[in-house]
């Protein structure tokens, strides 16, 4: 199942939402995660770890991320160890994973080089 959300920003980010067969959802996002974006994003990740058992975000097709998509991936964090299920970031670029890092992010939310393992973790 995937649904699109469209565009947050029309030509900034592309965030599309799917669900493998054993109810993790993947958030698939592409293009630039700011503050324009960033609002569409929370809204979609709180609803993946309000709904699923685990939650992947694919930062695969993301080349800038600033500290309100920082802010949403810890707000996600939190609300998903509330409820007791994961959340992990997958795929992220080399300017995406320097942010990650430089903020600690990476220590805070587990970080994966493909989709494939974050989802086996």
């Amino acid at each position: 199942m995937a649904d699109i959300e469209g565009a947050a920003v029309p030509e900034r980010l592309l965030i599309t939402r799917t669900t493998t067969g054993d109810g993790v959802g993947i958030v698939i996002l592409a293009g630039e995660v700011d503050l324009d974006g960033s609002s569409q994003l929370h809204d979609v990740l709180l609803s993946c770890v309000r709904t699923a058992p685990g939650t992947v975000v694919d930062f695969g097709e993301v080349a800038f991320l600033d500290s309100s998509g920082i802010n949403v991936l810890i707000s996600a964090h939190r609300a998903a160890e509330s409820r007791g299920v994961w959340l992990r970031l997958a795929a992220p670029q080399h300017a995406v994973e320097r942010v990650l890092r430089l903020v600690g992010v990476d220590a805070l939310i587990a970080c994966y080089p493909t989709v494939e393992r974050a989802l086996t973790g």
